[in-house]
């Protein structure tokens, strides 16, 4: 019987890992961990304590906005927003509150989503 134990990482397919890079490390203030080029394509690794969000490019790799999708917890959801909103990062969804959340979807610069997430106090 098969066992999982935990999620390694989650990967996004980029077309393009320098413009990739800027926008995960400049817009989203995530810091790589991992950095790999080999010839079967290139690979970066951002970590949050166990958990991992890759982006890697590869002709094997094609990107798009109906596929993987991660949530980023923040801190300020209302200052996260109006961090995106000036660096004129596209919304899938705009902001919005849920039962349990607050969330927005954001497109990065292939169209891939990502979940902007913070947990209501319970």
């Amino acid at each position: 019987m098969l066992k999982v134990t935990e999620i390694a990482f989650s990967c996004y397919a980029v077309t393009d890992m320098a413009r990739a890079r800027k926008f995960y490390e400049d817009v989203l203030g995530l810091k790589p961990t991992t950095v790999h080029d080999s010839e079967h394509g290139k690979w970066v690794e951002y970590e949050f304590g166990p958990h991992a969000l890759a982006i890697g490019s590869s002709p094997m790799f094609k990107p798009g906005p109906d596929g993987c999708s991660v949530a980023l917890e923040v801190e300020n959801f209302d200052d996260a927003i109006a961090h995106l909103r000036a660096h004129n990062v596209k919304f899938r969804i705009e902001p919005m509150p849920t039962p349990v959340c607050h969330m927005a979807m954001v497109f990065d610069p292939d169209g891939n989503t990502i979940c902007i997430h913070k947990r209501k106090k319970s």
